[in-house]
């Protein structure tokens, strides 16, 4: 990729478990990465390494632009300089 090129963040949304058959959390997950496979590889991994025991992703899409508010602006800016963000929350009923 050179200096002038757009680097796109990549966001996957699903939900994780800490405990398999325990309560899930949302998340959303930002990321650069060259493809759709590279980008949820790198989100498993990084889920795996952060306690995760399960993980269902559902959609996965380039952002088009910085979000408004906090903490998915935090998660976009560490993306793009080369981090792998995890948003979680919790889910409604």
């Amino acid at each position: 990729m050179n200096d002038n090129e757009i680097r796109h963040v990549t966001i996957i949304t699903g939900r994780v478990w800490r405990v398999k058959g325990g309560d899930s959390e949302g998340v959303h997950i930002m990321l650069v990465a060259p493809d759709d496979d590279t980008a949820v590889r790198t989100a498993l991994e990084a889920l795996t390494r952060e306690g995760y025991a399960e993980a269902e992703l559902d959609q996965i899409g380039d952002m088009e632009g910085a979000p408004d508010d906090e903490p998915h602006l935090s998660a976009w800016q560490g993306a793009l300089e080369g981090e792998v963000s995890i948003v979680t929350f919790d889910e409604i009923a």
